[in-house]
């Protein structure tokens, strides 16, 4: 893997369903963005979870687990010939992800747990690290430096930040626009916008699960766009009412060609 996993110069898309499901719908999320990839010059990186380690409630749907997720993974990165995203939790889980996924993900919660993320570093793999909703966008310098410092080589090539939203009262997230150039400035990284988790409404859902607005994904997306995001991360699913996991905010699939086109093109004006 190279350090274009996350380009600088071009619009890159990562996306997938929030968690694995079965083959089926793994690889027919993985086609349809496969397709996609021929029409975003930055390319496109699949993601899902082998496990929510952080789901609201204790018999809510985790993921298939460690073995099992990356044996799914390994099959989708075959099938589709796209590059893999997963998250990763605990250090322990770092080296054995490294082995099959192109890029892992430090999720949000987790952007200051130092063991984790000095383990991802030390694979040598591209790491993107998601913003704490309680972190103000220089604070994620540190998490870069963990991953940097840890590499065998220290270096600031393949590692990434995600604006995922900042905590708002007790249910509810805002994005900062500034947030893309303040932490681009701070880090020297490529900054990417999740469009998905930022309409996140935590703990408003159904019996304390998390809701969602998905009416708002395109409107802050576009806007990340043209405020200087470098990426997007928007997590997608044929049937989001019905997935295991975040279907509130996931963005419907066959919704997600038409945005990405919009996004290129505000891209294209902005960087022309």
């Amino acid at each position: 893997m190279t350090v274009t996993a996350f380009p600088s110069n071009a619009l890159f898309l990562i996306a997938g369903p929030c968690q694995l499901e079965d083959d089926a719908l793994n690889l027919r999320v993985a086609e349809s963005l496969a397709r996609l990839a021929e029409r975003v010059p930055g390319g496109v990186i699949y993601k899902a979870s082998f496990d929510k380690a952080n789901r609201s409630n204790p018999g809510a749907a985790r993921g298939p687990g460690l073995e099992a997720g990356l044996a799914a993974l390994d099959r989708v990165r075959s099938a589709s010939g796209l590059r893999i995203l997963t998250d990763v939790h605990e250090a322990s889980q770092c080296a054995p992800a490294a082995q099959v996924v192109d890029v892992l993900q430090i999720p949000a919660f987790l952007c200051r747990q130092t063991d984790l993320l000095e383990a991802a570093g030390a694979t040598g793999k591209p790491v993107n690290v998601k913003k704490g909703q309680w972190m103000h966008p220089e604070g994620m310098l540190g998490a870069v430096r963990k991953v940097e410092h840890a590499r065998a080589t220290p270096s600031r090539d393949g590692i990434a930040v995600t604006e995922r939203g900042t905590f708002f009262g007790y249910g509810d997230l805002v994005v900062d626009m500034r947030s893309f150039a303040r932490m681009h400035e701070s880090c020297g990284v490529p900054v990417i916008m999740d469009g998905t988790h930022s309409v996140q409404r935590p703990g408003m859902g159904a019996e304390g699960a998390s809701g969602g607005a998905r009416e708002f994904v395109s409107t802050l997306t576009l806007a990340a766009i043209a405020s200087g995001a470098h990426g997007l991360f928007l997590e997608t699913h044929p049937d989001p009412d019905n997935a295991p996991s975040d279907g509130p905010n996931m963005l419907k699939l066959d919704a997600l060609s038409e945005l990405m086109d919009r996004a290129i093109d505000i891209w294209g004006r902005i960087h022309a």
